[in-house]
């Protein structure tokens, strides 16, 4: 007896699409997903098929007010939303301008032009500041593997595996080389595992873009910088990369009123 398929739709919003890539990539993994699932929205790969689908995996940070009117539908369509990627989970590289008011940075990226088409947000937000999310894939881009996990778990009813733990543990089990001992700044020691430490096993710092690790040993992270001459700074500079969520904090009251004033789509 044949099963029906889960019908799944993949959505982007602001950011370069390389998450969607990255699914584009699986090629042989996904082929027997297939067996189970359908696409019916993934405009990397195909042409939408149809509005009706049961799982959303949506790339990307919420940055205008034409992206709060679209996560919203597609909230009420989907019976559960999945964030893929550093920008949906953690508002990505363009969440930098949380600290600096719009018309500043509009100013810089767009000089001498008129911008009041674009509707932007005060804020890059993560999609979590916006609606409801049942899972997140963090990462830049997503881990192919982990994104293979995340859907063979929903598909049983399952909710994924996410590690709990820093890079360094991954870094350890690789027999890598600490690339603080290689004179650069690394952020494993604070990040969430979960890529294998591709960066490190291939001598290049963690750049954070999996998010802060669950209980984060602050004591442990302090005793590495001070081994190797660093500060709490230096790597909260670099931990708002890919990662300027906190930049959010206490702001709370202000989005929502400006998220409450931009109508459902029609």
């Amino acid at each position: 007896m044949s099963r029906e398929k889960v019908k799944i739709a993949c959505f982007d919003f602001t950011g370069c699409e390389g998450c969607q890539l990255a699914k584009v990539n699986l090629e042989d993994e996904l082929v027997p997903l297939l067996n189970y699932v359908e696409f019916v929205q993934f405009r990397e790969a195909m042409d939408p098929v149809s509005d009706d689908y049961k799982i959303a995996f949506v790339e990307g940070s919420i940055s205008t007010e034409e992206c709060v009117q679209r996560i919203r539908k597609i909230r009420k369509q989907a019976d559960m939303l999945v964030t893929v990627g550093a920008c949906s989970t953690h508002g990505g590289l363009q969440a930098m301008r949380n600290n600096r008011p719009l018309k500043e940075v509009q100013d810089e990226g767009y000089p001498g032009m008129n911008v009041d088409h674009l509707k932007s947000l005060p804020w890059s937000l993560p999609v979590s500041k916006v609606v409801k999310v049942d899972f997140a894939i963090p990462g830049c881009p997503m881990d192919k593997a982990e994104f293979v996990r995340v859907v063979q778990a929903l598909l049983v009813g399952k909710t994924p595996p996410m590690p709990s733990y820093p890079v360094c543990v991954e870094c350890k089990r690789n027999e890598n080389e600490c690339v603080y001992d290689l004179g650069y700044v690394c952020m494993g020691p604070i990040t969430r595992a979960g890529c294998d430490a591709r960066c490190p096993s291939v001598n290049s710092p963690c750049i954070g873009c999996r998010g802060l690790v669950e209980d984060l040993n602050e004591q442990a992270q302090k005793d590495v910088l001070e081994k190797h001459g660093l500060t709490p700074e230096d790597i909260i500079k670099k931990f708002r990369w890919f990662c300027a969520y906190p930049e959010l904090e206490g702001k709370e009251e202000e989005i929502e009123a400006v998220l409450a004033q931009i109508p459902e789509e029609d």
